[in-house]
């Protein structure tokens, strides 16, 4: 019986070690080579969009998160992953035996997301954007998340005085501008979602939610404002108003080393 045993043993971890052992080496040069690969995305995302308009005979697979994008690819269930380049970033510095190819893809910019209609909010986000950039608070903001180094000084939290509540809907699965931090929602976006809601004179509440539901919720008025890192397209301002964008991004591609 015991013989048995062994035998069923070393059976089994042959079958693993045959089975996920040994990954089919992707080698990505240019965008030509992204043709017919098994691609991860996050669902709702640019990645998304371009990874299914732009790739020819790309099997596209969606993922709540960049990081469960990550463990497939690692475990060589997707060729690579298409993703935005600070988001990319991290999820390489959590995985040593991932790297970023950068193609020179689509660029985007992202702004924050209002319901259509809505001007009085949306002048006023304009406004604190605006002067963000003038005062040198949106160079400390890119300096805190985005430093040089890599050490991230998450800033400390901007209270307003204000009684009554506006709502920012996020993704908190897009760091540096969107991750939970112990029992926290922190990021470039949600600091910044502070200085708009305290301009604004009302106190923030962030809801966190998949990225594909911020437009419905949105439009429902289930939040009032979007920070996600969301890029301005064409299709999505038939359904929202973008403030002026904030931040340029574009789109990197992740492999296995």
């Amino acid at each position: 019986m015991k013989k048995l045993l062994t035998v069923v043993c070393l059976i089994l971890i042959a079958t693993t070690l045959f089975a996920g052992g040994k990954k089919e080496k992707v080698v990505i040069n240019s965008a030509a080579d992204l043709e017919g690969r098994k691609i991860g995305v996050q669902t709702g995302t640019t990645g998304e969009l371009y990874a299914t308009e732009e790739i020819k005979n790309a099997k596209v697979v969606g993922f709540k998160t960049g990081m469960d994008a990550a463990l497939d690819l690692k475990n060589g269930a997707i060729d690579l992953i298409v993703l935005d380049e600070l988001p990319a970033k991290e999820i390489v510095k959590r995985n040593a035996d991932l790297m970023i190819v950068d193609l020179d893809l689509a660029i985007e910019e992202y702004a924050i997301a209002i319901k259509k209609g809505n001007t009085d909010l949306l002048n006023s986000i304009n406004a604190t954007i605006a002067t963000m950039k003038a005062n040198g608070d949106y160079e400390k903001l890119v300096n805190a998340f985005m430093p040089v180094d890599g050490n991230i000084t998450i800033p400390a939290e901007i209270v307003s005085n204000g009684t009554e509540i506006v709502k920012l809907g996020t993704n908190a699965a897009f760091p540096p501008f969107e991750y939970v931090e112990g029992s926290d929602i922190v990021g470039f976006d949600i600091t910044m979602g502070q200085r708009i809601a305290a301009d604004y004179g009302k106190k923030l509440e962030v809801v966190n939610m998949e990225f594909d539901s911020l437009i419905p919720a949105l439009s429902s008025g289930a939040i009032d404002f979007i920070a996600a890192g969301m890029s301005v397209t064409e299709e999505r301002k038939k359904n929202v108003d973008f403030s002026e964008a904030y931040y340029a991004s574009k789109q990197v591609v992740i492999v296995r080393k």
